[in-house]
């Protein structure tokens, strides 16, 4: 009679995309799994809508909860390039990434996708905490022990950092990277869905750098304009909406009907660009970076999300088939994803650079495209 394997245990530190999705996963696997969030409310702030291109689709069926978002948002298979007034200049259809039993994009409402991955976290058997952050992270070739912001502590095979673009674990094992301002900024708002939109359209130039919105169900779209980014201190939270609506007010199409709407300031973000991109290893020791505390990009080619999904489903398919969870495991991790990731940062980064040099003969779409087809191969 051999001895039974005892069961590997996890704490994944953030209850985002990446993090819920690392946690999904590992649990289906057996391995015993803990999740803590800073955060009481698990969906606070999450955001007005999201893009998800086709191979963010993927990951979101292999977590088991596509129909959820299929019923939940909104599936289109086309984008729409406009001018200032609204006149629609090209339409071209969008590329299935995920493949051709996905459709190749669904907007959601954001916080509506988050519940989704929250329900999936609890059914999967995940132990949930929130309101708790890691305090300190004690590590040996074996494990790691955490001591907990509630005073307790616990041992663990492995850490998973899932905490965002200012991730508190990042720093605290000694990687020193930290997110760039690009010089570009963002108002988004989640606004009732007028009958006209059913894809995303895009108008480039005009009061702002990029127009757009996209919508997230039957009832609602997000729409976003992009301009150089400003103090934010300058800008007082209380004038959001005036602030929004003036540059909105430029663009003709939708957006009369969409700026109507744009009144309550509780509703809308303003956001800075970063780019970041953490070189040499997303791991010290036996703690392993996901998502954004890896990597973050400018939502140019809305594929943050993806990415960040993407990790989860490659760090959890290395760990669940390794025998070792070693420093060559985790490096392997890194290294698949590296040219994957640095091509969508990349790209991300260029067509904002472009449009803030005023380069007027910039091939954007050219290389969105060249972007896209390598995200049809599986990550």
């Amino acid at each position: 009679m051999t001895d039974a394997v005892p069961t590997r245990s996890v704490l994944v530190i953030g209850g985002g995309a990446s993090g819920n999705a690392v946690a999904i996963l590992l649990r289906r696997a057996g391995i015993s799994v803990d999740l803590i969030e800073a955060k009481e409310d698990w969906n606070a702030a999450a955001g007005s809508g999201i893009t998800l291109g086709g191979n963010a689709l993927r990951v979101l069926r292999e977590l088991g909860v596509w129909k959820q978002v299929e019923e939940s948002g909104y599936a289109f298979s086309e984008v729409g390039i406009t001018a200032v007034d609204g006149t629609v200049l090209h339409v071209a259809p969008d590329l299935r990434a995920g493949g051709d039993d996905l459709p190749a994009t669904v907007g959601m409402q954001r916080p509506k996708l988050q519940q989704i991955l929250i329900e999936a976290v609890r059914a999967s058997g995940t132990t949930v905490r929130l309101g708790t952050t890691a305090d300190s992270l004690e590590q040996d070739a074996d494990g790691v022990l955490v001591r907990f912001s509630d005073g307790s502590s616990n041992r663990y095979d492995l850490v998973v950092a899932a905490d965002g673009l200012n991730s508190a674990t990042r720093a605290a094992i000694g990687i020193t990277d930290r997110p760039e301002p690009t010089g570009m900024a963002i108002w988004r708002v989640a606004v009732p869905r007028p009958d006209s939109v059913t894809r995303t359209d895009l108008a480039y130039g005009g009061p702002a750098f990029i127009a757009g919105y996209c919508p997230t169900s039957d009832t609602t779209l997000y729409a976003y304009v992009v301009e150089k980014n400003r103090d934010r201190a300058s800008i007082a939270p209380e004038t959001y909406a005036d602030e929004m609506r003036g540059l909105t007010s430029g663009y003709g199409g939708a957006w009369p009907a969409i700026s109507a709407h744009i009144t309550e300031t509780s509703t809308i973000n303003y956001t800075w660009f970063d780019r970041m991109l953490v070189e040499g290893s997303w791991h010290r020791g036996r703690v392993v970076l996901v998502g954004d505390a890896a990597h973050c990009c400018p939502p140019t080619i809305a594929q943050g999300a993806a990415m960040s999904l993407e990790d989860a489903l490659v760090l959890a398919e290395l760990l669940t088939g390794g025998d070792v969870w070693d420093d060559d495991l985790l490096q392997g991790y890194y290294e698949r994803r590296m040219p994957r990731v640095r091509s969508v940062v990349e790209a991300s980064v260029q067509i904002g650079r472009w449009q803030l040099d005023g380069v007027h003969d910039a091939d954007i779409p050219g290389l969105m495209g060249r972007t896209m087809n390598m995200l049809k191969e599986l990550p």
